[in-house]
């Protein structure tokens, strides 16, 4: 019996039988219904991402490890990023891509090209995937084949650029 291969998991099933404990471990942790189901989300998702290489072992246990590891990553981000910088910042790109007057379109087209000046093709589509579409890290660093960190750093150095750019702007 030691030869027998167990079968992979069944992310739908997991999700409908552990779904709930995830995220009230989401929610102990992060204090906010909004970022709980965001959180648990992200635990499904890495979930998928590792299916074939999962088996039914201990499953809750691992889902309990895997939201509070995804928790706690969420809450160092937030704090190494406070939210009223993102906030101002996501005003800004909010403008930009909101703006409809000829006079704003022409000033968000003037700032967007101070911001990617010499930048890398690459570095925009991550910043339109990651701040336009949404998209995880992970996601983003997995479509552009680049490492989470790399992305991190990339869009970290277009953030810093923006806040200089709101700066010279104000």
């Amino acid at each position: 019996m030691e030869n027998q291969q167990q079968k992979p998991i069944n992310v739908e099933d997991c999700y409908r039988r552990y779904g709930p404990m995830v995220l009230r471990r989401c929610r102990q942790l992060l204090g906010d219904e909004s970022s709980a189901v965001d959180a648990m989300q992200d635990v499904f998702v890495k979930l998928i991402r590792y299916e074939d290489r999962l088996t039914g072992d201990a499953l809750s246990s691992l889902l309990y490890r895997m939201a509070t590891n995804v928790c706690l990553n969420k809450l160092r981000s937030e704090r190494r990023h406070p939210k009223a910088d993102m906030d101002e910042q996501q005003s800004l790109l909010e403008q930009i891509a909101d703006s409809e007057d000829l006079e704003d379109k022409t000033i968000a087209t003037h700032i967007l090209e101070r911001l990617f000046r010499r930048q890398p093709e690459s570095t925009k589509v991550m910043a339109v995937l990651h701040y336009h579409d949404g998209l995880t890290l992970e996601e983003v660093a997995e479509a552009v084949g680049m490492s989470v960190s790399g992305v991190r750093k990339r869009l970290r150095g277009l953030r810093e650029r923006l806040k200089l750019l709101q700066g010279e702007l104000a």
